[in-house]
């Protein structure tokens, strides 16, 4: 993989592009200027746990529509990669606000991490587990005998859990292939099985040419096994805080109520403008193309809305499943994620009811009941 990067983006230096990008909004997205501040701003760095791709396209609308300094922040956002564990860089006090998925950030908060999860963005999971029509693989329990391919890295939390469901030891019934992150390996026929993110590399295979055909690769040409209906899902992408400063930091409270504001604007507009968001992460420099960019916008937006409780509301079911599931899902060691429940402090509803109890007063609309998807058609490689 490519060394990690960071990007220094500040609020202040994107003003004059925000003002101009307000112009073309949506009328059902959030006003930059609903609720403007004036005196200094307060910087707040946050860490991504992978490179820029619309799968923070939130964040990123949110910092060039101006409204991270529409609520008085000067946000920096930090670009991850391989090397980079985001829910680390944030308690170790190098970042303000980290971006990670739920059971990582609680392995990591089982071996010391005093980090709590302040907003749920992604409702349902993303990960796939992908395979060629004719190896006939449609559930968890037909990965036997297989080569399954997983990324590691904490990434193949979900494929173990959906395994041991299906009674299936992952050391003896399958043979396991430590997988790059791409599709490379199922399209040349090394492995039987790949996992995918639906907003990236299940993409990818459809931005394929199919050597049988001359055509890309369609959704007919796969298989593909999720573990949202495997009922092995977990939660995914979380904005995580510190919890001692939760805890005694006023100062830090009133910036996590105001940051998730802001994220929450992002992500609407992301929802209502999904080709403007995809060019908006374009515009930071991802190397991913334009198709695939609003591909994937497309798709997280899927994993998004509607949320019936709220944007960002922790379900206390979806928690509690995925906890569950982290303590019990074994890995070809046979360890699991995490021994035993974490604490209360693993995670609160309390700053992001209070950031959507502010932007219900505006007429916001937070939960996305009316949602719709777009149709996407993706180009070859993705341009």
């Amino acid at each position: 993989m490519k060394p990690s990067r960071r990007v220094v983006l500040g609020a202040a230096a994107m003003a004059a592009t925000a003002a101009l990008m307000l112009s073309a909004c949506s009328t059902s997205t959030p006003s930059a200027s609903s609720s403007a501040t004036s005196g200094a701003l307060t910087p707040v760095k946050l860490q991504l746990q992978w490179f820029a791709q619309a799968q923070f396209a939130g964040y990123y609308a949110a910092l060039k529509q101006g409204y991270f300094k529409d609520e008085g922040l000067d946000v920096t956002i930090l670009e991850g990669g391989t090397d980079i564990v985001p829910q680390t860089v944030l308690a170790n006090n190098q970042a303000d606000f980290a971006i990670a998925w739920v059971p990582k950030a609680l392995a990591s908060r089982e071996q010391g991490a005093g980090i709590t999860d302040v907003g749920q963005i992604y409702q349902r999971s993303g990960t796939l587990q992908v395979s060629m029509k004719k190896a006939n693989i449609t559930s968890a329990a037909d990965l036997k005998g297989k080569k399954v391919g997983n990324w590691g890295f904490g990434n193949e939390f979900e494929l173990f859990a959906g395994m041991t469901k299906a009674k299936l030891n992952p050391a003896k019934d399958v043979t396991l292939v430590q997988q790059n992150f791409d599709e490379s390996a199922l399209l040349s026929g090394d492995i039987d099985a790949a996992q995918a993110m639906v907003y990236n590399e299940y993409a990818q295979i459809l931005e394929t040419k199919n050597p049988a055909t001359g055509e890309l690769y369609k959704a007919s040409d796969l298989n593909v096994i999720d573990w949202n209906k495997e009922g092995t899902a977990m939660l995914q992408d979380a904005i995580w805080a510190n919890t001692a400063k939760l805890s005694s930091d006023k100062a830090y409270q009133a910036t996590t109520v105001k940051f998730l504001k802001a994220v929450i604007k992002g992500w609407i507009y992301a929802r209502d403008n999904p080709q403007k968001a995809a060019d908006i992460v374009v515009s930071y420099g991802t190397k991913l193309g334009t198709s695939h960019q609003l591909w994937q916008t497309n798709e997280v937006n899927k994993l998004i809305w509607p949320s019936p409780d709220g944007i960002g509301v922790i379900n206390a079911a979806d928690w509690k499943r995925t906890v569950g599931v982290a303590m019990d899902a074994k890995n070809l060691e046979g360890s699991t994620v995490i021994t035993k429940a974490p604490d209360s402090d693993a995670y609160t509803n309390t700053y992001i009811k209070k950031a959507l109890g502010e932007l219900k007063s505006e007429n916001v609309d937070t939960t996305g009941a009316n949602f719709k998807p777009i149709d996407v058609t993706l180009a070859e490689g993705g341009k």
